[in-house]
C-alpha cells in the first residue's frame, strides 16, 4: 500500500516542534508513526522529494530522516523502490543465542513501568467468581446445542433488553446482537453498513479503535469538534447532511470524560443512521447516570459492554438495532467469527441481571482516584489544564504546548507509559493532550504524574526517547 506525501504530512502534525536537529526530530515522529501502527506495516512511504515538497523543508532533511529509521530497522529500502515500514527484528543482546546471563543484580533493577495507556479498571474478584460459578452451574442446559449462535445466548439477550428497560428505554431481545465486546461490534457494523469512501461523522477526539475499524473499511472521516463545553448541535447536524454513518460517544466520552447533555440528546436528530458508544454509561461519578440516545432517536444503534463496568477481560459487547439491521450483522458476521462463547455470556447475564454494572463501592473509588490525579497534575504539573470529567475513567489533560508525541517517546525512561494525543485523532491532531485514566490506585496515579514531569523536563533538556509506545484501550 502506497501512502502519499500530504497523508503522510498530515500525520506527522507539528514534527518541526522541539529540540535538536530537524530530522532527528522528523525521523522520531516517523518512529512513532510506525509503532503507533498509524503507518502500517509494509506500507510505501512517498520518495524523500515529494515528501520534502508537501513538508516545506529540505529533500536532505528527508533523506536523513530516512535512513537514521533504516539505521535502526524501521525501513526496509531497495533500488528503485519506494522505502516500506517494517519493525526491528534484532532481539536484544540478553535474548540472542548464546547470550551471556545478566549479571546485573535484581536488587538495583528499575521499578516497573506504570501504564497509563490503558484505560480499564481492575476486576472485581468476588462479583466476577461468583458469576462464573453461577455461569458454570448453568451451562449443561446448553449442550444440547451445537453452541454456535452468532445473535448470543437467550439469557444474555435477555438480561441486555432489561438493562435498557432499566434506563428507560424499553428493548425486546430480538433487538439486541451479542458480540466479542464493543471493538468488535464496531468492526462488525462498519463492514455491514459502510463501503468504501463512504463518509463517517465522528466525534474529535474520539476512541482510537474506533478510527481504526472505520478506516479498515476504507470510509472517509468527518470530524466534528468536541470542546470542552460538549456537543455543537448545529454543527453535527450539518456534518450528518454529507455523512453516510456517524459514530459518537455522548455517555463519557473517551477520551474526554464529557457526558452530551439532554437538551443535545433530545435536539440532535441527523441526517445519516447513527451509531452510539455507550461503554461508558455505567460510570456516572457526578449526578445520575445519562438517559439512554435511543430514547430520542428510536433509530440509533446502540453499542455497549462490560469492559469498562466490570473488566477489560470479560470480552462481551453487544449491538442494540432493529431486527433488520442485526440480521445484515449476522449474515456478516460469519466471515470472521462463529459467535461468542457461552460461558462469558452466561456470567455476564449473571452479573447485568444482579446489576453490578454500576456498583457504588467501584464508583467511590473512582472518584478518589480521578480526585488524586488531579491533585498530582496540579502539584507537578501545574500549568498543565486537568479538567475534572463528570464520569468515565480518563482525564483530557491539556499542555500548553505541543508535546504529546515527544512526551509519549520519552516517558517510559522515567517510568511511564502514556498514548499521544495524536492517536484519539486524525491529521497528526492533539499534540497538545495527554489522555491520563484514573484506573489505577491513587499511589501510582501519583507517582505516575512525577514521572510525566521528569519527562517533560527532560524534553525541556533536549532528550530523546527510543521506547515502544503501548496500545491503547
Amino acid at each position: 500500500m502506497k501512502i502519499s506525501s500530504h497523508a503522510v504530512a498530515r500525520m506527522l502534525g507539528s514534527w518541526q516542534e522541539g529540540a535538536g536537529p530537524a530530522h532527528q526530530r522528523l525521523s522520531d515522529r516517523l518512529r512513532l508513526l510506525i509503532l503507533d501502527g498509524r503507518l502500517s506495516l509494509g506500507a510505501a512511504l512517498p520518495s524523500e522529494r515529494d515528501l520534502a515538497a508537501a513538508l516545506g523543508t529540505s529533500r536532505t532533511t528527508v533523506g536523513a530522516a530516512y535512513r537514521t529509521l533504516v539505521d535502526h530497522g524501521y525501513l526496509a529500502t531497495r533500488a528503485r523502490a519506494r522505502a516500506t515500514v517494517r519493525l526491528p527484528d534484532d532481539p536484544p543482546p540478553e535474548r540472542r543465542a548464546g547470550a551471556a546471563p545478566s549479571t546485573i543484580n535484581p536488587s538495583f533493577a528499575a521499578p516497573p513501568t506504570i501504564d497509563l495507556s490503558f484505560a480499564a479498571p481492575p476486576a472485581p474478584n468476588e462479583i466476577l467468581h461468583a458469576a462464573f460459578a453461577t455461569a458454570l452451574e448453568r451451562l449443561p442446559r446448553h449442550f444440547a446445542r451445537h453452541g454456535y449462535d452468532r445473535y448470543g445466548t437467550a439469557e444474555l439477550r435477555a438480561a441486555v433488553a432489561d438493562w435498557y428497560g432499566r434506563r428507560g428505554l424499553p428493548t425486546r431481545p430480538d433487538h439486541v446482537l451479542i458480540t466479542n465486546g464493543a471493538q468488535h461490534a464496531l468492526a462488525l457494523l462498519a463492514r455491514t453498513l459502510l463501503s468504501p469512501r463512504d463518509k463517517v461523522l465522528i466525534d474529535h477526539p474520539t476512541y482510537p479503535h474506533a478510527i481504526r475499524a472505520f478506516t479498515d473499511v476504507r470510509a472517509r472521516l468527518l470530524p466534528v469538534a468536541v470542546t470542552p463545553s460538549g456537543w455543537d448541535a448545529a454543527q453535527l447536524r450539518a456534518a450528518g447532511r454529507a455523512a453516510h454513518l456517524a459514530y459518537l460517544i455522548p455517555d463519557f466520552h473517551n477520551p474526554t470524560g464529557l457526558c452530551m447533555s439532554a437538551s443535545v440528546r433530545r435536539g440532535l436528530k441527523l441526517a445519516c443512521p447513527t451509531v452510539v458508544d455507550e461503554t461508558m454509561t455505567d460510570l456516572a461519578l457526578d449526578g445520575t447516570e445519562p438517559e439512554p440516545f435511543a430514547l430520542h432517536a428510536p433509530a440509533a444503534i446502540s453499542v455497549g459492554s462490560v469492559s469498562k463496568s466490570i473488566w477489560g477481560g470479560l470480552r462481551i459487547g453487544w449491538i442494540r438495532a432493529a431486527p433488520a439491521v442485526l440480521e445484515r450483522v449476522e449474515q456478516a458476521r460469519s466471515a470472521t467469527d462463529l459467535g461468542t462463547p457461552v460461558v462469558e455470556q452466561l456470567a455476564t447475564a449473571v452479573l447485568l441481571d444482579q446489576r453490578q454494572t454500576r456498583r457504588p463501592d467501584a464508583l467511590d473509588r473512582l472518584r478518589a482516584q480521578r480526585d488524586a490525579l488531579r491533585q498530582a497534575v496540579a502539584a507537578h504539573l501545574p500549568d498543565v489544564d486537568a479538567p475534572e470529567p463528570p464520569g468515565g475513567l480518563t482525564v483530557w489533560a491539556a499542555f500548553p504546548e505541543p508535546v504529546s508525541s515527544r512526551l509519549a517517546a520519552l516517558a517510559p525512561d522515567h517510568g511511564v507509559t502514556i498514548a499521544a494525543g495524536p492517536r484519539f485523532g486524525v491529521g497528526g491532531a492533539f499534540e497538545r493532550y495527554v489522555r491520563l485514566p484514573y484506573t489505577l490506585p491513587e499511589e501510582q496515579l501519583t507517582r505516575a504524574v512525577r514521572g510525566l514531569a521528569r519527562a517533560r523536563q527532560a524534553l525541556v533538556e533536549g532528550a530523546t526517547g527510543r521506547h515502544t509506545p503501548a496500545p491503547v484501550a
